[in-house]
């Protein structure tokens, strides 16, 4: 077990990966039957790993990266990304620079490693049991993602419908408002010089919005402290604050709201377009959908996978010794 644990350590380190991902909006846990499950066979023991640290990159592979004697190979990064899920690969592609960052990760952990090799901190006995236990852990998480995995074939496209008709209502988009504002702050508590001097500027600006050639991103600029025009963008209808929302639900495209006083202070607020409410169809949502799908077949699957292996090997628990272990109450006694 002790000429694993360096090993461990780089599986512990390297592995995780890095997910910096835009989150997409998810649809409800859709409703599907139960569907029975393979029962579980007998697992053989793990084979024992015998490398010390992390493995070197094989004569011939291209070389990518390096820190101190340990080379990084093209082929171990590949091996690194195609372990990832789907969405920390699509990450990779909408943004190289992730990968760069993982890279420097793995370096990293390299020399973390190779101090771990030159301390002999691995050999300790505490440490020991610690990775023991780690591993233990990991290879239980591995094995059991293994078996709880969907086929490939899943969901099949009849499936994929059944669920999307069952939640359609889940899928449904609410009216969309684009927006700009120009801002004129004042403070909750503010002074009555202030709100005056405040009103005086909203009033101004006022006049000159109704002028013929007024140019409304020109105004917000030269008031807001984001100089983009006063461009809010798309914002959902439930997105809005409902003073806001009542008036801008009465615009029509290009209008001018009158100025709103808030806590925050004045918003002078213009309605550029508007989309209506629609439900967003399947192949809209199919990637989404499929993920969801295959993540809830993968943990109905685990829990049966282990409900079987359970009641195969009932387990036997003397819960009296138990508890006197932490010097807690008897079971009788609670």
């Amino acid at each position: 077990m002790r000429s694993l644990r360096v090993s461990l350590l780089a599986t512990v380190l390297a592995g995780l990966p890095l997910a910096a991902i835009a989150q997409t909006p998810q649809p409800p846990a859709p409703q599907r039957p139960a569907q029975a499950v393979a029962k579980p066979k007998p697992v053989a023991p793990a084979a024992a790993a015998v490398t010390q640290g992390a493995a070197p990159a094989k004569s011939g592979d291209d070389v990518i990266a390096r820190v101190g004697t340990t080379n990084i190979s093209a082929d171990q990064i590949r091996a690194y990304v195609a372990a990832l899920g789907p969405r920390e690969r699509a990450a990779f592609g909408q943004d190289p620079s992730l990968l760069s960052q993982a890279v420097r990760l793995m370096l990293a952990n390299r020399l973390v490693l190779q101090e771990v090799a030159a301390k002999k901190w691995d050999q300790q006995a505490a440490i020991a049991e610690q990775l023991d236990r780690v591993r233990e852990s990991a290879v239980a998480e591995l094995y059991l993602q293994q078996v709880s995995t969907p086929p490939a074939s899943f969901p099949s496209e009849d499936d994929l419908q059944k669920v999307y008709d069952a939640n359609r209502a889940s899928f449904l988009m609410p009216r969309q408002f684009e927006l700009a504002q120009i801002f004129v702050p004042l403070a909750k508590d503010a002074d009555k010089a202030t709100e005056d001097k405040a009103k005086k500027a909203v009033e101004e600006l006022q006049r000159k919005l109704k002028a013929p050639s007024a140019d409304f991103a020109a105004l917000a600029n030269e008031t807001n402290e984001t100089k983009n025009g006063g461009e809010l963008g798309w914002l959902a209808e439930t997105q809005i604050r409902p003073e806001i929302r009542t008036q801008v639900m009465a615009l029509a495209k290009n209008a001018i709201a009158e100025p709103i006083k808030l806590d925050d202070g004045w918003h002078i607020i213009k309605l550029t377009d508007t989309k209506a409410s629609y439900t967003r169809t399947l192949p809209e949502v199919r990637e989404v959908l499929v993920q969801q799908m295959r993540s809830e077949r993968a943990a109905m699957l685990r829990r049966a996978y282990l409900a079987e292996l359970l009641k195969q090997n009932p387990p036997v628990i003397n819960e009296l010794a138990l508890s006197g272990l932490i010097g807690g109450p008897t079971p009788a006694a609670r």
